[in-house]
C-alpha cells in the first residue's frame, strides 16, 4: 500500500494537481468514476468488459486513497475499523446467506 501511495502522490506532484484536490473534488470525482463504473453494467450485467470494469475500479480507489491522503490517514487502518464495527451490525449468526439491512436483522 505504501508503494501504491508513493506512485500516486508522485504522478500528482510531477503534474501540480495536488491545488484541485480539496476534500470536496474528490468526494466528486470518487461518485463520478463510481457511476462510470456502475456504467459498465447498464446493459447487461451478465456480458460486460472486464477491461472496463477494470479501469474505472482502479479510478474510484485512485480517487479513493487520494481522499485518504489528502485527510491524513491509513486506508487500512480506516477500513479495518470500519470493517470491525460493520462485523458488529452483521453478525454472522444472523446476516449469514441474507441480504437484509442489520435494523431488520
Amino acid at each position: 500500500m505504501e508503494d501504491l501511495i508513493k506512485e500516486i502522490k508522485q504522478f500528482n506532484e510531477e503534474r501540480d494537481w495536488g491545488k484541485f484536490h480539496t476534500p470536496e473534488n474528490l468526494a466528486k470525482s470518487i461518485s463520478i468514476e463510481a457511476g462510470e463504473l456502475l456504467e459498465c453494467f447498464q446493459w447487461n450485467s451478465e456480458n460486460y468488459n472486464k477491461q472496463d470494469v477494470y479501469e474505472e475500479l482502479a479510478d474510484v480507489f485512485t480517487y479513493c486513497i487520494q481522499m485518504a491522503m489528502k485527510l491524513e490517514v491509513d486506508p487500512k487502518e480506516i477500513i479495518l475499523k470500519k470493517l470491525e464495527k460493520t462485523k458488529k451490525k452483521y453478525p454472522v449468526e444472523k446476516a449469514k446467506g441474507v441480504s437484509t439491512k442489520y435494523d431488520k436483522l
